[in-house]
């Protein structure tokens, strides 16, 4: 019996640690906040939950990538503008390249839909970089 209990009590902690962070939305997979970096950052994104897919048309459950730089996240069914500071991956690339001067950023991903429409605050994720000279 008491073989039993502790298995039991094992399954149910495996069970929470497996379930712990798994929440749907965005994330950096190679960057976390407050991370020191060159001025050519590698940017690895990634999505739970929401499948990715070009621009183009809006399906449900279904959009693509965008960063913004030194702002924050869109709010839902606002169309994220194309520009230095708001950089589009329609084409459904999960990684790129970008350029930081030295200092402090903040990096936000933002995911929306074909349309460019952000599907909102809890489909992004802020960060701070700290660009070394």
């Amino acid at each position: 019996m008491k073989f039993l209990k502790k298995y039991s009590l094992i399954v149910v902690l495996i069970t929470f640690m497996a379930s712990c962070g798994s929440s749907d939305g965005v994330y950096f997979e190679n960057l976390t906040d407050g991370q020191e970096v060159s001025s050519t950052v590698l940017v690895e994104m990634g999505v739970k939950g929401m499948e990715i897919e070009p621009a183009g048309e809006v399906n449900k459950g279904k959009g693509h990538h965008h960063i913004i730089i030194d702002g924050g996240y869109m709010n839902t069914g606002e169309t994220i503008p194309a520009d230095a500071n708001h950089i589009h991956y329609g084409k459904g690339q999960t990684e790129a390249t970008i350029e930081l001067t030295p200092g402090q950023h903040t990096l936000t991903l933002q995911f929306a839909n074909g349309l460019h429409q952000s599907y909102g605050e809890e489909w992004s994720k802020t960060i701070t970089v700290n660009v070394k000279d």
